[in-house]
C-alpha cells in the first residue's frame, strides 16, 4: 500500500512508463476483434501509446497542443489519450453519436489541431465542418475500410492510425529522449483532459481535468469501492465522460489492474459474459435494461420457473440492505440454497456472477432498481461524482448501503450544504476550470468551493442526492416537487423507459413517458395486441391501459401532491438528433417542454 500510496505523486503519463518498467510482461489490455480476445502488454501498451505521440510530434504538433478522439471505446482510443499524455499534449473527447453540428462546435472551441476518427463515419462528419475548424491540421482514421476514396481527396489531410504509430516508430530514432524529457518535467498542475458537459440546459462547456485532479479522485475510489491489482473490468460507456475514465485509466494505470474492450457497444452483453468483470459500472438506463431483460427472460420461462424466481425474490428481499459477512448463518444458508437454484443463473445470463463490486451513478435510480439486484446478490452501490469533480467523489460502503442515499465523501473531499440544500465540494479533485470560459468558472468556484448545483439532503449521516438546484419545481398551490424521485419511482417498471415530469407552475403533476419498446411488444405479442411499429403500438388502447395501472402502481408510493394526474405516450423514442436527449441520454427538459407543448396543454384542459 505504501509503494501505490507514493504512486499519486506521479501523472498518468509517467504511470504507464513506470507499468512498463515494474511489470512489462504482466496483462494490461485485452481488446476483442472478430470474436478473438487479444492481450497488450503493459511494455506493448507503453511502446504503442509512445509511437503515437512521436506520430503526432512527427505531424508538426507541439506540447499543450489540442488531441480530438471521436470513437467507441477501443485501444486505440486509450493509445491516442495516453500518447498525447507522454509528449505533453491535452485530450479532448467527443461523443461518436453527436451529429456533425455538435462536433464542430467542441473540436473548434477545443481548439483542437489534430482528431482522431474510428472509421469513415466519424472522419466524414469531420469533413463535413472543416470550415468550422481552421486549427486542424489532421484527420487520423482507426479503421480504413472503405475510406480510399475519401483520403485521395486529401492525402495531406487524412492518414491511418497504423501510419501514425509508424510514423512514431521511424521518429523515435531521432528523438531518443523526448518522451523521456517530457515526463521528467511533466508536474501535477499539468492539463490531461478537456472533458465537455453534456450540454442538457445550454452550450457544452470545457471542464479541464489536471493530472493532480486525477491523482487525487483515485485514491478515494480505490478505498471505497476495494479494488486492487487484480481488477478486470470492461470498458464500455463513452470515454470522453469522467465516469468511464475513472475506472478505464485513471485507476487502472496507478493500480496496474487489467481492462477489457468488447468488439462493440453493441456486444456489451455477450462480452460481459465472457469477461465475467470483477468490477462493473451501469449508469441507471444500463440497470434499468439489465432488470427489464431479467423479466423479459422469465417470462419467456416456464410456469415452474417463473414461480422459483418469485419464491427466490421473496425470500431473499430482506438481505438487500445487509452484505454478506453481516447475514446471520441461517440466512447465509437461505441465501446460498436460492443462488444454486436461481440467482446463479441470472447472474451468469447479465455477465456479472464474479462482480465484487457494481456502481451505479452518472443520474439518479429507482431504490426499486437498487433493491432487484443486491437481493439477487449483485453488491450494487450508489456512488455521486461529476465531470467537475474529476470522478466519484460520494459513495456507498458495501457494507453501509442503503438504497436512495449516494454514501459519504470519499479520501480528501470535504463538502457542505447551502442554506438551499445545495452540495457545495472542495479538495484537490476539484477541476481547473471551464476552458476559454472563465466567467463559467468563476460562478461555479466560488472561494475554493465547487457549486455543483445538486440538492442534497442528510439522513442518518449520509448523503441523498435529491435533484438538480434547477429542476426543483413548485406547484400552483406553492408545494416543492422533486421531479427525479417521481419519475425514477415510475421508471422501476419495466414498461416505463422515460418519464418527464411537468409540475412547475401547474394545479397538478402531469408527464410525458415513453415506453420501453421492447418490453412492451413483448407483453404484447404474448396477448395477440397486433401492431407494426413503435408508434402502433403506443396507441394501442390495451398498452393505453397498461402504462395507467404502472402510473397508478407508481402513485401509490408517491405522496398525494407528487402523484401524476395524467399523461401522453410518446409516440416516437426521443432522440439526440432531434435535440431531445444529451449524447449521454440526459432529457433536455427545455427543448422537450418546447417540442410537445400543445400535447402537455392538452392535458390541462
Amino acid at each position: 500500500m505504501n509503494t501505490l500510496a507514493a504512486s499519486f505523486d506521479k501523472t498518468q503519463a509517467q504511470m504507464l512508463r513506470q507499468q512498463a518498467q515494474l511489470r512489462p510482461d504482466a496483462l494490461a489490455i485485452r481488446q476483442k476483434e472478430y470474436g478473438i480476445w487479444r492481450p497488450v502488454s503493459w511494455s506493448a501498451y507503453y511502446r504503442r501509446a509512445r509511437h503515437v505521440g512521436l506520430g503526432y510530434h512527427a505531424l508538426g504538433l507541439r506540447a499543450g497542443a489540442h488531441i480530438g478522439i471521436l470513437s467507441e471505446n477501443r485501444i486505440e482510443w486509450v493509445l491516442s489519450q495516453l500518447g498525447a499524455g507522454l509528449v505533453g499534449m491535452v485530450t479532448v473527447g467527443v461523443y461518436p453519436t453527436s451529429p456533425a453540428n455538435e462536433i464542430a462546435y467542441v473540436l473548434n472551441h477545443a481548439d483542437a489541431e489534430l482528431v482522431i476518427c474510428e472509421d469513415q463515419e466519424q472522419a466524414d462528419k469531420v469533413l463535413a465542418s472543416l470550415d468550422q475548424l481552421p486549427l486542424l491540421k489532421k484527420i487520423v482514421v482507426m479503421e480504413r475500410k472503405g475510406f480510399a476514396e475519401t483520403q485521395a481527396l486529401d492525402p495531406t489531410r487524412i492518414i491511418g492510425f497504423g501510419e501514425l504509430e509508424e510514423l512514431g516508430a521511424a521518429h523515435e530514432h531521432h528523438y531518443l529522449r523526448l518522451i523521456d524529457d517530457c515526463l521528467d518535467a511533466q508536474t501535477l498542475e499539468d492539463i490531461a483532459l478537456i472533458i465537455y458537459t453534456s450540454g442538457s440546459t445550454g452550450k457544452p462547456k470545457g471542464a479541464m481535468i489536471s493530472y493532480g485532479n486525477i491523482a487525487a479522485m483515485a485514491p478515494g475510489v480505490i478505498d471505497r469501492l476495494g479494488l486492487d491489482g487484480h481488477t478486470a473490468h470492461l470498458s464500455y460507456l463513452p470515454l470522453c465522460h469522467v465516469a468511464e475514465q475513472m475506472l478505464t485509466t485513471f485507476v487502472p494505470l496507478y493500480l496496474g489492474s487489467r481492462v477489457d474492450f468488447g468488439e462493440s457497444i453493441r456486444t456489451v452483453q455477450e462480452d460481459l459474459r465472457e469477461v465475467a468483470p470483477t468490477m462493473f459500472l451501469g449508469v441507471p438506463r444500463i440497470w434499468e435494461k439489465l432488470h427489464s431483460a431479467i423479466l423479459i427472460k422469465m417470462q419467456e420461462t416456464g410456469a415452474l420457473q417463473r414461480w422459483l424466481f418469485a419464491q427466490a425474490m421473496r425470500a431473499c428481499d430482506g438481505f438487500s440492505d445487509k452484505a454478506t459477512h453481516q447475514r446471520s448463518a441461517s440466512e447465509k444458508m437461505l441465501f446460498t440454497f436460492w443462488y444454486l437454484l436461481v440467482f446463479r443463473a441470472l447472474q451468469n445470463f447479465i455477465g456479472l456472477r464474479a462482480a465484487r463490486i457494481a456502481l451505479t451513478g452518472a443520474a439518479p435510480i429507482s431504490p426499486g432498481i437498487v433493491r432487484f439486484f443486491r437481493t439477487m446478490g449483485i453488491p450494487l452501490v450508489e456512488v455521486y461524482g461529476m465531470t467537475e469533480t474529476s470522478g466519484m467523489v460520494l459513495g456507498q460502503k458495501v457494507d453501509a448501503a442503503r438504497p436512495g442515499n449516494v454514501g459519504v465523501p470519499t479520501l480528501g473531499v470535504d463538502y457542505r450544504l447551502s442554506p438551499q440544500g445545495e452540495l457545495q465540494i472542495k479538495g484537490p479533485v476539484v477541476f481547473k476550470g471551464y476552458y476559454k470560459t472563465p466567467e463559467a468558472t468563476s460562478s461555479t468556484i466560488v472561494d475554493g468551493w465547487l457549486h455543483t448545483g445538486d440538492v442534497v439532503a442528510e439522513e442518518s449521516g449520509m448523503l441523498k442526492i435529491v435533484d438538480r438546484l434547477k429542476d426543483i419545481m413548485i406547484t400552483a398551490g406553492g408545494k416543492n416537487l422533486t421531479p427525479s424521485e417521481i419519475e425514477n419511482t415510475m421508471k422501476s417498471s419495466r414498461f416505463i423507459k422515460e418519464c418527464i415530469v411537468i409540475a412547475e407552475a401547474r394545479k397538478y403533476v402531469s408527464a410525458l413517458i415513453q415506453i420501453d419498446y421492447e418490453a412492451v411488444a413483448q407483453w404484447a405479442e404474448a396477448r395477440n395486441i397486433a401492431f407494426t411499429h413503435f408508434r402502433s403500438l403506443v396507441e394501442s388502447p390495451e398498452v393505453l391501459k397498461l402504462i395507467q395501472a404502472e402510473v397508478d402502481a407508481g402513485n401509490s408510493r408517491l405522496a398525494q401532491v407528487s402523484q401524476i394526474r395524467k399523461f401522453h405516450l410518446l409516440v416516437k423514442e426521443l432522440d439526440h438528433d432531434d435535440g431531445e436527449v444529451t449524447a449521454t441520454m440526459k432529457v433536455r427538459r427545455a427543448s422537450i417542454y418546447k417540442t410537445y407543448a400543445m400535447e402537455i396543454e392538452a392535458m390541462y384542459r
